[in-house]
Protein backbone atom coordinates (compact mmCIF):
# COMPACT_ATOMS: atom_id res chain seq x y z
CA UNK A 1 0.00 0.00 0.00
CA UNK A 2 1.43 3.44 -0.74
CA UNK A 3 2.18 5.61 2.03
CA UNK A 4 0.78 8.94 2.08
CA UNK A 5 2.03 12.33 3.11
CA UNK A 6 0.48 15.03 4.82
CA UNK A 7 2.21 18.35 5.05
CA UNK A 8 1.15 21.35 8.05
CA UNK A 9 2.28 24.86 7.73
CA UNK A 10 2.24 26.53 11.08
CA UNK A 11 2.91 29.39 11.17
CA UNK A 12 4.05 30.34 14.42
CA UNK A 13 4.13 33.91 16.20
CA UNK A 14 8.25 33.39 16.53
CA UNK A 15 9.07 31.50 13.46
CA UNK A 16 6.80 29.30 11.30
CA UNK A 17 7.25 25.22 10.93
CA UNK A 18 7.00 23.11 8.14
CA UNK A 19 6.08 19.54 9.25
CA UNK A 20 5.69 16.12 7.25
CA UNK A 21 3.79 13.32 8.53
CA UNK A 22 2.62 9.83 6.88
CA UNK A 23 -0.65 8.02 7.17
CA UNK A 24 0.32 6.46 10.50
CA UNK A 25 1.04 9.84 12.23
CA UNK A 26 5.03 9.75 12.44
CA UNK A 27 6.85 12.72 11.67
CA UNK A 28 9.23 12.14 8.55
CA UNK A 29 11.04 15.34 8.97
CA UNK A 30 10.15 19.46 10.12
CA UNK A 31 11.95 22.56 10.34
CA UNK A 32 11.58 26.09 12.04
CA UNK A 33 12.33 29.55 10.41
CA UNK A 34 12.76 31.85 12.43
CA UNK A 35 11.35 35.64 11.32
CA UNK A 36 12.39 38.88 13.02
CA UNK A 37 9.70 41.03 15.84
CA UNK A 38 9.29 44.76 14.83
CA UNK A 39 8.18 47.02 18.09
CA UNK A 40 7.84 50.09 16.55
CA UNK A 41 6.54 51.60 19.70
CA UNK A 42 5.84 50.41 23.11
CA UNK A 43 3.44 47.67 23.42
CA UNK A 44 3.48 47.39 19.48
CA UNK A 45 4.22 44.03 18.09
CA UNK A 46 4.64 43.74 14.58
CA UNK A 47 4.86 41.39 11.63
CA UNK A 48 6.15 42.03 7.92
CA UNK A 49 4.17 39.94 5.44
CA UNK A 50 7.00 38.89 3.37
CA UNK A 51 9.17 37.93 6.22
CA UNK A 52 6.64 35.55 7.18
CA UNK A 53 6.08 34.54 3.42
CA UNK A 54 9.83 33.69 3.02
CA UNK A 55 9.87 31.48 6.71
CA UNK A 56 6.86 29.80 4.70
CA UNK A 57 8.80 28.85 1.53
CA UNK A 58 11.99 28.32 3.10
CA UNK A 59 10.89 26.22 5.81
CA UNK A 60 8.15 23.80 3.49
CA UNK A 61 11.45 23.09 0.58
CA UNK A 62 13.66 22.30 3.42
CA UNK A 63 11.50 19.96 5.04
CA UNK A 64 10.09 18.59 1.85
CA UNK A 65 14.27 17.83 1.10
CA UNK A 66 14.56 16.10 4.62
CA UNK A 67 11.74 14.15 4.31
CA UNK A 68 13.74 12.59 1.18
CA UNK A 69 9.59 12.44 -0.85
CA UNK A 70 8.89 14.52 -3.63
CA UNK A 71 6.88 17.71 -3.09
CA UNK A 72 3.61 15.98 -5.88
CA UNK A 73 4.04 13.41 -3.60
CA UNK A 74 2.24 15.78 -0.78
CA UNK A 75 -1.36 14.61 -0.63
CA UNK A 76 -2.70 17.40 1.59
CA UNK A 77 -1.75 20.04 2.91
CA UNK A 78 -2.91 22.03 6.94
CA UNK A 79 -2.56 25.20 8.15
CA UNK A 80 -2.38 26.39 11.80
CA UNK A 81 -1.36 29.85 13.14
CA UNK A 82 -0.77 32.35 15.07
CA UNK A 83 -4.23 34.19 16.18
CA UNK A 84 -5.74 37.16 16.02
CA UNK A 85 -3.17 38.49 14.37
CA UNK A 86 -4.71 40.71 11.79
CA UNK A 87 -4.13 41.31 8.21
CA UNK A 88 -5.36 43.51 5.68
CA UNK A 89 -4.38 42.91 1.48
CA UNK A 90 -5.75 43.80 -1.66
CA UNK A 91 -6.99 41.34 -4.05
CA UNK A 92 -3.43 40.81 -5.24
CA UNK A 93 -2.27 39.45 -1.63
CA UNK A 94 -0.70 42.28 -1.38
CA UNK A 95 -0.54 43.90 2.62
CA UNK A 96 -1.46 47.68 2.84
CA UNK A 97 0.18 47.76 6.48
CA UNK A 98 2.66 45.16 8.77
CA UNK A 99 0.67 42.62 10.58
CA UNK A 100 -0.53 43.85 13.95
CA UNK A 101 0.47 41.01 15.77
CA UNK A 102 -2.12 39.22 18.66
CA UNK A 103 0.31 40.35 21.64
CA UNK A 104 0.15 44.13 20.47
CA UNK A 105 -1.18 46.74 22.71
CA UNK A 106 -2.02 49.11 20.86
CA UNK A 107 -6.00 49.72 20.90
CA UNK A 108 -6.43 49.76 24.59
CA UNK A 109 -7.95 53.46 24.50
CA UNK A 110 -10.49 51.91 21.36
CA UNK A 111 -11.15 49.11 23.93
CA UNK A 112 -12.03 51.43 26.42
CA UNK A 113 -13.67 54.04 24.61
CA UNK A 114 -16.16 50.77 23.39
CA UNK A 115 -16.08 49.65 27.25
CA UNK A 116 -17.63 53.33 27.94
CA UNK A 117 -20.24 53.44 25.31
CA UNK A 118 -21.43 50.18 26.82
CA UNK A 119 -20.57 47.41 24.34
CA UNK A 120 -18.66 44.85 26.35
CA UNK A 121 -21.40 42.92 27.72
CA UNK A 122 -23.78 42.08 24.56
CA UNK A 123 -19.53 41.70 22.96
CA UNK A 124 -18.89 39.13 25.62
CA UNK A 125 -22.44 37.54 25.17
CA UNK A 126 -22.34 36.71 21.47
CA UNK A 127 -18.60 35.84 21.14
CA UNK A 128 -17.31 34.80 24.76
CA UNK A 129 -14.52 36.95 24.61
CA UNK A 130 -13.79 39.82 26.61
CA UNK A 131 -12.82 43.55 25.33
CA UNK A 132 -9.51 43.78 24.84
CA UNK A 133 -7.04 44.69 22.83
CA UNK A 134 -5.72 40.69 22.24
CA UNK A 135 -8.60 40.29 19.99
CA UNK A 136 -8.50 41.05 16.01
CA UNK A 137 -11.67 43.78 15.55
CA UNK A 138 -10.07 46.39 17.36
CA UNK A 139 -6.78 46.10 15.51
CA UNK A 140 -8.93 46.30 11.91
CA UNK A 141 -11.15 49.34 13.28
CA UNK A 142 -7.12 50.73 13.91
CA UNK A 143 -6.35 49.90 10.48
CA UNK A 144 -9.46 51.62 9.06
CA UNK A 145 -8.38 54.64 11.12
CA UNK A 146 -5.09 55.00 9.92
CA UNK A 147 -4.80 54.16 6.54
CA UNK A 148 -6.53 56.19 4.26
CA UNK A 149 -9.51 55.82 2.00
CA UNK A 150 -8.88 51.40 3.79
CA UNK A 151 -12.45 51.39 5.02
CA UNK A 152 -13.95 52.58 2.04
CA UNK A 153 -12.03 49.81 -0.27
CA UNK A 154 -12.87 47.37 2.23
CA UNK A 155 -16.32 48.36 2.38
CA UNK A 156 -16.02 47.87 -1.93
CA UNK A 157 -14.29 43.88 -1.29
CA UNK A 158 -11.39 45.94 -2.72
CA UNK A 159 -8.99 45.65 0.56
CA UNK A 160 -9.35 41.89 2.61
CA UNK A 161 -9.63 41.38 6.07
CA UNK A 162 -7.93 37.75 7.72
CA UNK A 163 -5.90 36.50 10.01
CA UNK A 164 -3.15 34.33 9.47
CA UNK A 165 -5.01 31.78 8.21
CA UNK A 166 -6.87 33.36 5.98
CA UNK A 167 -3.84 35.15 4.62
CA UNK A 168 -1.92 31.90 3.93
CA UNK A 169 -4.80 30.20 1.74
CA UNK A 170 -5.20 33.03 0.00
CA UNK A 171 -1.05 33.33 -0.92
CA UNK A 172 -1.31 29.22 -0.98
CA UNK A 173 -4.51 29.16 -4.06
CA UNK A 174 -3.19 31.78 -6.06
CA UNK A 175 -4.95 34.47 -4.25
CA UNK A 176 -8.35 32.87 -5.27
CA UNK A 177 -10.13 31.48 -1.75
CA UNK A 178 -10.64 34.00 1.00
CA UNK A 179 -11.72 31.83 4.02
CA UNK A 180 -11.37 31.00 7.46
CA UNK A 181 -12.45 28.34 9.72
CA UNK A 182 -14.49 28.44 13.01
CA UNK A 183 -11.82 28.13 15.30
CA UNK A 184 -10.06 31.55 13.90
CA UNK A 185 -13.19 33.20 13.87
CA UNK A 186 -14.04 32.69 17.15
CA UNK A 187 -11.08 35.10 17.71
CA UNK A 188 -11.70 37.92 16.04
CA UNK A 189 -14.67 39.46 18.31
CA UNK A 190 -16.90 39.72 14.68
CA UNK A 191 -18.41 36.15 15.31
CA UNK A 192 -21.38 34.75 16.76
CA UNK A 193 -20.47 31.33 18.89
CA UNK A 194 -23.61 30.28 18.34
CA UNK A 195 -24.48 30.85 14.76
CA UNK A 196 -20.64 30.03 13.51
CA UNK A 197 -21.10 33.18 11.50
CA UNK A 198 -20.22 36.78 11.27
CA UNK A 199 -22.63 38.64 13.69
CA UNK A 200 -24.34 42.00 11.82
CA UNK A 201 -24.41 43.81 15.65
CA UNK A 202 -20.50 43.10 16.08
CA UNK A 203 -20.02 44.40 12.81
CA UNK A 204 -22.27 47.88 13.71
CA UNK A 205 -20.59 47.80 16.83
CA UNK A 206 -17.10 47.87 16.09
CA UNK A 207 -17.79 49.34 12.48
CA UNK A 208 -16.55 46.67 9.84
CA UNK A 209 -18.14 46.17 6.51
CA UNK A 210 -18.92 42.61 5.90
CA UNK A 211 -17.75 42.88 2.64
CA UNK A 212 -14.18 42.60 3.29
CA UNK A 213 -14.80 39.26 5.85
CA UNK A 214 -13.48 36.04 4.67
CA UNK A 215 -16.33 33.02 4.04
CA UNK A 216 -16.24 31.38 7.54
CA UNK A 217 -15.78 27.52 6.68
CA UNK A 218 -15.21 24.32 8.98
CA UNK A 219 -11.97 23.36 10.04
CA UNK A 220 -12.07 19.94 8.09
CA UNK A 221 -12.85 20.16 4.60
CA UNK A 222 -11.54 21.17 0.99
CA UNK A 223 -10.72 25.00 0.56
CA UNK A 224 -8.85 24.77 -2.05
CA UNK A 225 -5.55 23.84 -4.14
CA UNK A 226 -2.24 24.95 -4.34
CA UNK A 227 -1.39 27.45 -7.06
CA UNK A 228 1.21 29.18 -8.80
CA UNK A 229 3.95 28.36 -6.28
CA UNK A 230 7.74 28.27 -6.57
CA UNK A 231 8.10 25.89 -3.57
CA UNK A 232 4.79 23.62 -3.50
CA UNK A 233 3.58 21.83 -7.25
CA UNK A 234 -0.17 22.70 -8.11
CA UNK A 235 -3.11 21.11 -6.98
CA UNK A 236 -2.26 19.77 -3.73
CA UNK A 237 -5.13 20.04 -1.72
CA UNK A 238 -5.44 22.26 1.37
CA UNK A 239 -7.79 20.49 3.20
CA UNK A 240 -7.04 21.68 7.19
CA UNK A 241 -7.23 24.74 9.42
CA UNK A 242 -7.32 25.61 12.55
CA UNK A 243 -5.87 28.03 15.13
CA UNK A 244 -2.76 27.40 16.89
CA UNK A 245 -4.42 26.51 20.40
CA UNK A 246 -7.32 24.57 18.87
CA UNK A 247 -5.19 22.84 16.65
CA UNK A 248 -2.98 21.61 19.47
CA UNK A 249 -6.03 20.23 21.17
CA UNK A 250 -6.69 18.19 18.48
CA UNK A 251 -3.16 17.12 17.87
CA UNK A 252 -3.48 15.76 21.89
CA UNK A 253 -6.84 13.99 20.96
CA UNK A 254 -8.30 15.90 23.25
CA UNK A 255 -11.72 15.00 21.90
CA UNK A 256 -13.74 14.43 24.24
CA UNK A 257 -15.71 16.72 27.09
CA UNK A 258 -13.85 17.49 30.15
CA UNK A 259 -10.20 16.80 28.24
CA UNK A 260 -7.58 19.66 28.27
CA UNK A 261 -4.03 20.18 26.86
CA UNK A 262 -1.93 23.50 27.98
CA UNK A 263 0.59 24.53 24.75
CA UNK A 264 3.99 26.10 26.08
CA UNK A 265 4.82 28.09 23.32
CA UNK A 266 6.03 32.25 22.78
CA UNK A 267 2.61 32.33 25.23
CA UNK A 268 0.84 29.80 27.73
CA UNK A 269 -2.22 28.81 26.32
CA UNK A 270 -4.67 26.25 28.71
CA UNK A 271 -7.97 24.59 26.90
CA UNK A 272 -10.19 22.71 28.31
CA UNK A 273 -13.02 20.81 25.36
CA UNK A 274 -16.31 21.03 26.80
CA UNK A 275 -17.78 19.23 24.06
CA UNK A 276 -21.54 20.66 23.27
CA UNK A 277 -21.64 22.73 25.82
CA UNK A 278 -21.28 26.51 25.20
CA UNK A 279 -19.94 27.13 29.05
CA UNK A 280 -19.37 31.11 29.93
CA UNK A 281 -17.06 31.60 32.36
CA UNK A 282 -17.73 34.44 35.06
CA UNK A 283 -14.25 34.70 36.30
CA UNK A 284 -12.52 35.37 33.13
CA UNK A 285 -11.67 32.63 30.82
CA UNK A 286 -12.74 32.89 27.17
CA UNK A 287 -14.51 30.62 25.54
CA UNK A 288 -14.43 29.87 22.03
CA UNK A 289 -15.03 26.88 18.73
CA UNK A 290 -12.89 23.87 19.74
CA UNK A 291 -13.47 22.69 16.78
CA UNK A 292 -16.01 22.36 13.47
CA UNK A 293 -15.85 19.28 12.00
CA UNK A 294 -18.76 19.27 8.90
CA UNK A 295 -22.06 20.65 10.97
CA UNK A 296 -20.92 18.72 14.69
CA UNK A 297 -19.27 22.39 16.80
CA UNK A 298 -17.47 21.65 19.62
CA UNK A 299 -16.73 24.71 22.45
CA UNK A 300 -13.79 25.66 25.07
CA UNK A 301 -12.87 27.60 28.27
CA UNK A 302 -9.60 29.32 27.63
CA UNK A 303 -6.89 30.62 29.33
CA UNK A 304 -4.57 32.60 27.50
CA UNK A 305 -1.31 34.52 29.45
CA UNK A 306 0.50 36.53 26.53
CA UNK A 307 4.06 35.28 27.75
CA UNK A 308 5.83 31.67 28.32
CA UNK A 309 8.49 30.76 26.14
CA UNK A 310 9.04 34.56 25.53
CA UNK A 311 10.33 35.17 29.05
CA UNK A 312 12.81 32.63 28.58
CA UNK A 313 13.60 34.32 25.62
CA UNK A 314 14.15 37.87 27.81
CA UNK A 315 16.50 35.97 29.53
CA UNK A 316 18.32 35.08 27.02
CA UNK A 317 17.99 38.61 24.74
CA UNK A 318 17.27 40.84 27.71
CA UNK A 319 19.01 39.74 30.47
CA UNK A 320 21.89 37.78 28.44
CA UNK A 321 21.54 34.99 31.58
CA UNK A 322 21.19 32.21 29.27
CA UNK A 323 22.79 31.74 25.62
CA UNK A 324 19.96 29.40 24.48
CA UNK A 325 16.61 28.96 26.08
CA UNK A 326 17.43 24.99 26.75
CA UNK A 327 20.42 26.47 28.86
CA UNK A 328 17.38 27.69 31.62
CA UNK A 329 16.97 24.20 33.02
CA UNK A 330 20.03 23.05 33.73
CA UNK A 331 20.90 26.62 35.40
CA UNK A 332 17.15 26.68 37.31
CA UNK A 333 18.23 23.55 38.89
CA UNK A 334 21.53 24.85 40.67
CA UNK A 335 19.22 26.44 42.70
CA UNK A 336 17.13 23.81 44.97
CA UNK A 337 14.57 26.94 45.56
CA UNK A 338 13.96 30.42 44.44
CA UNK A 339 13.54 31.61 48.00
CA UNK A 340 12.15 34.91 48.37
CA UNK A 341 12.31 35.99 44.78
CA UNK A 342 9.45 35.77 42.81
CA UNK A 343 8.99 36.27 38.56
CA UNK A 344 5.08 37.25 37.18
CA UNK A 345 5.61 37.15 33.73
CA UNK A 346 3.54 40.27 32.93
CA UNK A 347 5.92 41.67 30.32
CA UNK A 348 2.49 42.16 27.33
CA UNK A 349 -0.03 42.95 30.27
CA UNK A 350 -1.71 40.12 32.20
CA UNK A 351 -4.41 38.21 30.40
CA UNK A 352 -6.48 35.45 31.93
CA UNK A 353 -8.21 35.92 34.67
CA UNK A 354 -6.90 39.39 35.48
CA UNK A 355 -7.06 41.08 32.30
CA UNK A 356 -5.15 44.27 32.77
CA UNK A 357 -3.04 45.22 29.58
CA UNK A 358 -1.31 48.48 31.40
CA UNK A 359 0.44 45.98 33.53
CA UNK A 360 4.07 45.12 33.38
CA UNK A 361 6.01 41.99 34.59
CA UNK A 362 7.69 42.24 37.99
CA UNK A 363 10.88 40.52 39.82
CA UNK A 364 10.57 40.36 43.43
CA UNK A 365 11.98 39.22 46.37
CA UNK A 366 15.67 39.77 45.59
CA UNK A 367 18.54 40.10 48.18
CA UNK A 368 22.23 39.60 48.46
CA UNK A 369 22.16 35.79 47.84
CA UNK A 370 20.05 36.49 44.60
CA UNK A 371 22.26 34.75 41.88
CA UNK A 372 20.99 33.89 38.31
CA UNK A 373 20.11 30.42 39.01
CA UNK A 374 17.33 31.79 41.58
CA UNK A 375 16.05 34.18 38.99
CA UNK A 376 15.83 31.76 36.07
CA UNK A 377 14.21 29.08 38.32
CA UNK A 378 11.69 32.24 39.54
CA UNK A 379 10.65 32.72 35.88
CA UNK A 380 9.70 28.73 35.45
CA UNK A 381 7.95 29.21 38.67
CA UNK A 382 5.89 32.14 36.85
CA UNK A 383 5.28 30.36 33.99
CA UNK A 384 3.89 27.56 35.68
CA UNK A 385 2.03 29.75 38.35
CA UNK A 386 0.10 31.97 35.78
CA UNK A 387 -1.10 28.66 34.23
CA UNK A 388 -2.47 27.13 37.90
CA UNK A 389 -4.36 30.03 38.09
CA UNK A 390 -6.33 29.99 34.87
CA UNK A 391 -6.30 26.32 35.18
CA UNK A 392 -8.16 26.37 38.54
CA UNK A 393 -10.64 28.90 37.71
CA UNK A 394 -11.27 26.30 34.46
CA UNK A 395 -12.42 23.55 36.70
CA UNK A 396 -14.56 25.50 38.77
CA UNK A 397 -16.08 26.84 35.60
CA UNK A 398 -16.80 23.58 33.52
CA UNK A 399 -17.19 21.28 36.80
CA UNK A 400 -15.09 18.64 35.44
CA UNK A 401 -10.91 18.36 34.29
CA UNK A 402 -10.58 14.72 33.31
CA UNK A 403 -7.03 14.67 31.86
CA UNK A 404 -3.96 17.64 31.12
CA UNK A 405 -1.73 17.20 28.45
CA UNK A 406 1.23 19.17 27.99
CA UNK A 407 2.77 19.85 24.74
CA UNK A 408 5.15 23.03 22.57
CA UNK A 409 8.97 23.65 23.00
CA UNK A 410 8.89 24.45 26.44
CA UNK A 411 7.12 21.33 27.69
CA UNK A 412 10.47 19.24 26.92
CA UNK A 413 11.45 21.19 29.88
CA UNK A 414 11.70 18.27 33.12
CA UNK A 415 11.70 20.73 36.11
CA UNK A 416 9.01 23.48 34.45
CA UNK A 417 6.84 20.16 33.85
CA UNK A 418 7.06 19.23 37.39
CA UNK A 419 6.58 22.41 38.70
CA UNK A 420 3.29 22.42 36.54
CA UNK A 421 2.41 19.36 38.30
CA UNK A 422 3.56 19.98 41.58
CA UNK A 423 1.11 23.81 41.52
CA UNK A 424 -2.18 21.87 40.13
CA UNK A 425 -1.50 19.25 42.16
CA UNK A 426 -2.54 16.75 38.90
CA UNK A 427 -1.08 14.24 36.55
CA UNK A 428 0.70 16.25 33.43
CA UNK A 429 1.11 13.58 30.73
CA UNK A 430 3.95 14.83 28.09
CA UNK A 431 2.96 13.13 24.51
CA UNK A 432 5.65 11.58 22.58
CA UNK A 433 5.31 13.78 19.84
CA UNK A 434 4.92 17.37 21.48
CA UNK A 435 4.16 18.99 17.87
CA UNK A 436 0.95 18.93 18.85
CA UNK A 437 -0.52 22.10 16.90
CA UNK A 438 1.34 20.59 13.65
CA UNK A 439 -0.24 17.69 13.77
CA UNK A 440 -3.46 18.81 14.38
CA UNK A 441 -3.69 20.20 11.29
CA UNK A 442 -2.37 17.49 9.73
CA UNK A 443 -4.88 15.26 11.27
CA UNK A 444 -7.55 18.06 10.01
CA UNK A 445 -6.35 17.85 6.50
CA UNK A 446 -5.70 14.07 6.58
CA UNK A 447 -9.45 13.60 8.07
CA UNK A 448 -10.81 15.70 4.93
CA UNK A 449 -8.85 13.45 1.87
CA UNK A 450 -9.94 10.23 3.45
CA UNK A 451 -6.15 9.78 4.61
CA UNK A 452 -7.32 8.87 8.00
CA UNK A 453 -10.73 6.85 8.62
CA UNK A 454 -11.96 9.21 11.97
CA UNK A 455 -11.00 10.57 14.67
CA UNK A 456 -11.03 6.95 16.68
CA UNK A 457 -8.26 6.23 14.32
CA UNK A 458 -6.07 9.43 14.87
CA UNK A 459 -6.43 8.47 18.78
CA UNK A 460 -4.36 5.27 18.91
CA UNK A 461 -1.09 7.12 17.18
CA UNK A 462 -1.32 9.57 20.69
CA UNK A 463 1.43 7.58 22.79
CA UNK A 464 2.42 9.15 26.40
CA UNK A 465 6.02 9.64 26.47
CA UNK A 466 6.18 10.56 30.22
CA UNK A 467 3.70 11.41 33.13
CA UNK A 468 4.56 14.28 35.85
CA UNK A 469 3.16 13.31 38.86
CA UNK A 470 2.97 15.74 42.12
CA UNK A 471 5.57 15.50 44.94
CA UNK A 472 5.13 19.07 46.45
CA UNK A 473 3.78 19.09 50.04
CA UNK A 474 0.78 21.01 50.69
CA UNK A 475 2.40 23.27 52.82
CA UNK A 476 5.03 24.00 50.53
CA UNK A 477 2.30 24.55 47.73
CA UNK A 478 0.24 27.12 50.03
CA UNK A 479 4.15 28.61 50.92
CA UNK A 480 4.64 29.36 47.06
CA UNK A 481 1.13 30.28 46.45
CA UNK A 482 1.01 32.88 49.29
CA UNK A 483 4.73 34.12 47.75
CA UNK A 484 2.93 34.60 44.41
CA UNK A 485 -0.24 36.03 45.46
CA UNK A 486 1.48 38.98 46.89
CA UNK A 487 3.36 39.67 44.11
CA UNK A 488 0.15 39.12 41.27
CA UNK A 489 -0.95 41.96 43.84
CA UNK A 490 1.83 44.30 43.17
CA UNK A 491 1.50 44.15 39.59
CA UNK A 492 -2.05 44.86 38.79
CA UNK A 493 -3.01 48.18 38.11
Amino acid sequence: MTRKFILAIDQGTTGTTALIIDDKMQILAKTNVEFKQHFPKPGWVEHEPAEIWESVKIATEQTVKKANIAAKDICALGITNQRETTCLFDRQGKSVHPFIVWQCRRTTSICEDLKKKGHEKLIKQKTGLILDPYFSATKLMWLFKNIKKSKKSASKGELLFGTIDTWLLYQLTGQTIHATDATNASRTSLMNLKTCKWDKDLLEIFKIPKACLPEIKSSSEVYGYTKGLSFLPDGIPIAGMAGDQQAALFGQACFNNGEAKITFGTGSFALLNTGKNLIRSKHGLLTSVAIKIGEEVQYCLEGSAFIAGAAVQWLRDGLGIIKNASEIEALANEASSSGEVCFVPALSGLSAPYWQPHARGILCGISRDTNQAKIARAVLQGIALQNRDMVEIMKKSAGTLRGLKVDGGAAQNNLLMQMQADYLQIKCQRTEQTDSTALGACALAGLATGIFKDKKSLQKHIIIERTFTPKMSNAKLRQELVKWQKAIKRVQI
